[in-house]
């Protein structure tokens, strides 16, 4: 799966081999066909893979039982965190959206995934608004979709950006940076008006 996962990533679905993969692997063809009925059986279980890892990290956060402000401020971070370690992530759903989603929508799997995401994310928000600290008005999936899209979208275009506006967005700091305007730009969205964001009460560095 490591093997396939590195060709379906560097390659994309249409440029990957299963020759290449079986070399990378080091088994042999017929072993693959053994397991994976085809090229796009394989793929399909790579993105599930791809998917499992993301949720599966999310999920090492604690998240139902921490102070609602903590949560949401832990799960922005874990989310750009995660397309950080794993780029694979990014690359391969590159690939998938090229290809409409054709092959998420063939497994059994994945939405699953999320659909237990969205229901955390709503207990979450929900705790919040019990606590008078978040809006009365937030929906988990747009919530959901709009944090991970500015880490998604920062890192899958970092290298043209870097360019475009003369800065190196792959360093460190730039990184850094980047997940703290993650959240605040979600605090600010989410936290009733008279509460600061978590990141303006950082102490200076």
């Amino acid at each position: 799966m490591s093997a396939a996962q590195a060709e379906f990533a560097g390659k994309g679905y249409d440029g990957a081999r299963v020759e290449a993969i079986v070399a990378r692997a080091k088994v042999s063809k017929n072993l693959v066909y053994y397991y994976f009925a085809s090229k796009e059986q394989l793929y399909i279980r790579v993105l599930e893979r791809i998917y499992e890892t993301l949720r599966r990290r999310q999920d090492e956060l604690p998240l139902l039982g921490l102070d609602p402000v903590e949560a949401m401020t832990a799960l922005c971070e874990k989310t750009f965190q995660v397309f950080v370690d794993e780029p694979d992530i990014i690359t391969i759903l590159n690939t998938e959206n090229l290809h409409r989603g054709r092959h998420v929508k063939k497994s059994p799997i994945i939405r699953l995934l999320y659909e237990r995401l969205a229901s955390s994310l709503s207990t979450i928000l929900d705790q919040g608004v019990a606590a008078g600290v978040f809006r009365k008005d937030l929906d988990p999936v747009d919530l959901y979709i709009s944090m991970s899209g500015l880490g998604y979208f920062y890192l899958s275009n970092k290298y043209t950006l870097s360019l475009i506006f003369d800065r190196d967005l792959k360093t460190s700091e730039y990184i850094e940076k980047r997940k703290d305007h993650i959240v605040d730009m979600v605090m600010r969205y989410v936290l009733v008006s008279n509460i600061d964001s978590p990141t303006k009460r950082k102490p200076e560095k």
